[in-house]
């Protein structure tokens, strides 16, 4: 039932991020930032990590989820740092994605053999 659920949410957030590029002129990039920026916000509030609990990967996948977990680095390092947490707590939080990223992106570069389109 959690795989389902977590399908569900996911899709849903998928489905709105679509309807959201196809009816509006803005560009990806921004789509992108503003999902970021709502689930900091959405964190900020109190109203994100309950919704993430019960959704499960669902929620914490799509990046609504990882502006969250910025906001949740930058609140815990802020408590423990002070001021400098500010700038020390989203790459604290983040890194481990960020970096899994990067290298499972260049691994399936070397594997696949990507070319530029012409």
């Amino acid at each position: 039932m959690e795989y389902l659920k977590a399908f569900l949410v996911g899709g849903a957030i998928c489905a709105l991020v679509q309807i959201l590029m196809d009816n509006t002129k803005l560009m990806p990039g921004r789509i992108m930032v503003l999902l970021v920026v709502t689930g900091s916000i959405l964190g900020a509030i109190g109203i994100y990590q309950p919704f993430a609990d019960w959704a499960g990967a669902g929620a914490t996948v799509p990046l609504l989820g990882f502006g969250n977990t910025l906001w949740k680095g930058v609140s815990k390092s802020m408590g423990e740092d002070g001021f400098l947490g500010i700038f020390k707590g989203g790459f604290t939080a983040s890194a481990v994605g960020i970096s899994g990223a990067l290298i499972f992106g260049y691994l399936g570069s070397i594997l696949f053999k990507p070319k530029m389109k012409s």
